[in-house]
């Protein structure tokens, strides 16, 4: 269930959803937790079934990839963490901004009758959404990046929630 969520204001948020990843001729699907807050992010990358394949924590100071085995691996951002750890081209942070439908200096964006994003193109990504509801400021059910090159990802969104700002620790353990 959502929580209705102003895409204008996301700061910081809560979502659940399910994923599917095509990358290099290899395909993996899962489940998705991310709690944003800030500068901060925790991400738990579960199989379908919710056994926890790979926990992601950033901050300003780094970033923490714990696997399901327990080993870890530091990087000096999420995204250097992606790069280096799982080789997906997906920055985190672009991800972020893609979520909440803001549109970088550099791309272009098409718009639906309300005024939401609908089409996305930046540098050499798509991104596509689709939405639940007819708010105007509503915030995707579904998104659809692709990368010229062969990356693909599906997000289905099952739950969005608001959190008050700075309701996580600062320190990567």
């Amino acid at each position: 269930m959502s929580i209705a969520v102003e895409r204008n204001g996301l700061d910081a948020f809560f979502l659940s959803g399910r994923f599917s990843i095509r990358h290099e001729g290899k395909s993996y699907v899962g489940q998705l937790t991310w709690r944003h807050d800030g500068a901060r992010d925790e991400l738990l990358l579960s199989s379908p079934f919710g056994q926890g394949l790979a926990e992601i924590i950033s901050n300003a100071g780094g970033a923490r990839l714990t696997g399901s085995d327990g080993r870890s691996q530091t990087a000096a951002s999420a995204d250097e963490l992606l790069q280096s750890a799982l080789a997906y081209p997906l920055s985190l942070s672009q991800l972020l901004d893609w979520l909440r439908g803001w549109n970088p200096a550099d791309g272009k964006i098409a718009r639906d009758a309300l005024g939401r994003p609908l089409h996305l193109s930046h540098e050499d990504w798509r991104i596509d959404y689709d939405y639940d509801s007819d708010d105007p400021q509503a915030l995707p059910g579904r998104l659809f990046v692709e990368r010229e090159g062969g990356f693909t990802l599906r997000l289905r969104i099952d739950e969005w929630q608001p959190l008050p700002a700075g309701t996580s620790s600062d320190a990567i353990r």
